[in-house]
């Protein structure tokens, strides 16, 4: 290389620089117009201290400058890329292709020109140059050997070593300006290293710390992995330009990927693109990652994909299910159970230790296997026969209840008053209610009855056949507790005492347990995903997209649920349905959010290895 085809490289480069900076013209009055002035003029900078006072006066001392401002042309003008894509207006696809490509040319013509600038291949360029190094670098002494080692390929490693030494240096800095400089050193060091490390997380890879239980046990809190990303198609800050993905994910693939569940407009990928550079530059101490109400996001999220493409989804005791376009009938999808983590006190002893938060405990964990047991062995006969009576005794004791204390006012509930928990803690009230009132007895008996006659054909649908069972379990413990008071309250058993029956004992414990269940019953089960068309034909998970699930089920808001509850029936079919508050809304995430595949945890140190099933 010589100087002249040196000065040919370095008008090309900035060449491409100044076609960059013209495809960052905005002409919206935001934040975007910051983007032009910035790349324009750092290019403008060093073709100033390259062309004129470098190549054109032929001022040496301009060498260290030219180095330092290409050093951070690609860093700049990524930011004006970010800039020029932060306004209010979003960017046509193909001037954000255009404008990746400008970067892309810029950033490998810098590189070549650092590299020949680079203080022991500078000296190749010119004898003057070369000598201008030496006598600004290095002591009389040392002149000599390093010019011998300028020409001997053997002696390379002695020229590095020599280029980088500090103690030769003529140049001495003393008092303010020696600390001047040692902190501008560092500020510089520190300021590329954020820029290089942000291009690395980037496209290349990225560490993750584990915020949550939701993995538990395969991954704890403050588990350090490494998530390499080249292969998933990582795209540039703001736009969908990048790398093309190349990796396909299977069933068990642990994967990091962008929480479908928060905005994906432009302005909150400004707010995370920001937060992440001012995570790094404050080695981690400040994180803006925040929502709307100041709230630390959940963004990534480190789950396990549980449904791939082509698949029905439906999860019911614990047990997940799946069918496909050629195979209707829906079969256990065995390799969940290698994973999915129910009951946390059953966990390797080494573990427990590193776990915060045990979402059931073993009784609870042994009342919910109870519960799903009687439930799948619940007899609609014997049910009907056992609502029917109860609504007999009812009438009974409705007739005999002294007319003066009934009121004209006919009873009804809303499905606000018919939530569990409503049903549960007021049930005292509520039996006196249903005497007094006009209508009492009939909407007693509407609602233990109702459904007789009337089931459902739920075909393989076990998750809705379950919640139905299960509701009338509620119904006919609910009423066993309704005609018991009623019963107390004929007889003029102060009301104080009703709670000591053994009867309404045995009744509330059981409410109580069926209620408990119900707490849970978002994190043990899920619907049919996707769900069924109207005419009830079946859809599938799309291509190039997956449904991820925590292994911690108990303790994973992930893709099950949504952020919000709203009130829903137990039995959606069953007009008299108790209620519950409910977060459940699957749903799937395309590829195109999906970050990388966990392929290391390299912290703690006694469980580093590759990600699989640390705490089976």
């Amino acid at each position: 290389m010589t100087i002249k085809k040196f000065g040919l490289l370095t008008k090309i480069c900035l060449g491409f620089s100044c076609a960059f900076a013209l495809s960052t013209i905005s002409f919206h009055a935001d934040i975007s117009l910051a983007a032009f002035p910035l790349s324009l003029i750092f290019t403008l900078i060093i073709a100033f201290s390259s062309i004129k006072k470098l190549l054109g006066e032929n001022n040496l001392n301009f060498i260290a400058v030219v180095r330092e401002l290409l050093q951070y042309e690609p860093y700049v003008l990524l930011v004006a890329f970010v800039l020029r894509r932060a306004g209010d207006f979003g960017t046509p696809h193909i001037l954000d292709s255009v404008s990746v490509l400008l970067w892309l040319v810029t950033s490998v013509l810098t590189l070549v020109l650092l590299h020949y600038l680079n203080p022991k291949n500078v000296g190749k360029l010119s004898d003057e140059w070369k000598n201008f190094i030496l006598d600004k670098k290095y002591s009389a002494s040392k002149k000599k050997a390093f010019m011998d080692a300028l020409n001997s390929e053997e002696n390379e490693k002695l020229v590095e070593n020599e280029s980088e030494e500090k103690s030769g240096t003529v140049i001495l800095r003393t008092g303010a300006k020696k600390v001047v400089f040692e902190i501008l050193s560092w500020v510089d060091a520190l300021v590329q290293a954020v820029f290089m490390v942000l291009l690395l997380n980037i496209f290349v890879v990225q560490l993750y710390e584990i915020p949550s239980e939701s993995m538990v046990p395969e991954f704890l809190v403050k588990d350090r992995v490494v998530v390499f990303k080249t292969l998933s198609g990582p795209k540039f800050p703001l736009s969908d330009i990048g790398l093309p993905s190349i990796r396909s994910y299977k069933r068990g693939d642990i994967v990091v990927f962008r929480n479908p569940h928060y905005k994906n407009d432009r302005k909150s990928e400004v707010r995370t693109f920001v937060s992440q550079l001012v995570y790094m530059c404050t080695l981690t101490k400040v994180n803006l990652n925040v929502d709307e109400t100041g709230e630390q996001k959940a963004d990534p999220l480190v789950k396990r994909i549980t449904g791939v493409p082509g698949e029905q989804l439906m999860m019911q005791d614990g047990i997940l299910y799946s069918r496909t376009k050629d195979s209707e009938k829906f079969e256990p999808v065995e390799d969940d159970s290698s994973w999915a983590a129910w009951n946390l006190n059953e966990v390797k002893d080494s573990l427990k230790n590193g776990i915060n938060d045990f979402p059931v405990s073993q009784e609870q964990f042994e009342t919910l296997l109870r519960i799903e047991s009687e439930r799948k062995a619940l007899d609609y006969g014997v049910y009907a026969f056992e609502c029917e009576k109860l609504a007999s005794a009812f009438d009974e004791i409705f007739e005999k209840f002294k007319e003066s204390q009934k009121s004209s006012l006919k009873i009804e509930f809303s499905d606000r008053e018919m939530l569990w928990s409503n049903i549960f803690r007021y049930n005292e009230a509520i039996s006196l209610k249903l005497l007094t009132c006009e209508n009492g007895a009939t909407w007693f008996r509407d609602f233990m009855t109702n459904w007789i006659g009337h089931r459902p054909n739920f075909n393989d649908d076990l998750y809705s056949e379950a919640n139905y069972k299960l509701n009338l379990m509620l119904k006919l413990t609910f009423g066993k507790l309704i005609c018991k008071n009623a019963e107390l309250h004929s007889n003029k058993v102060p009301r104080s005492s009703w709670a000591s029956s053994f009867e309404v004992q045995e009744n509330l414990i059981k409410m109580n347990d069926l209620c408990m269940y119900i707490f849970y019953m978002d994190n043990r089960n899920m619907p049919i995903f996707p769900a069924n068309t109207i005419d009830g034909a079946p859809q599938y998970i799309p291509e190039n997209s997956y449904f991820m699930m925590g292994d911690n089920r108990f303790n994973s808001l992930d893709m099950r649920h949504s952020y919000e509850k709203k009130l829903v029936k137990v039995a959606p079919d069953e007009k008299y349905s108790v209620t519950y508050e409910s977060s459940m809304e699957p749903q799937y995430v395309g590829s195109e959010r999906i970050l990388g595949k966990t392929s290391y945890r390299f912290w703690p140190y006694s469980r580093k290895g590759v990600p699989g099933h640390t705490g089976k």
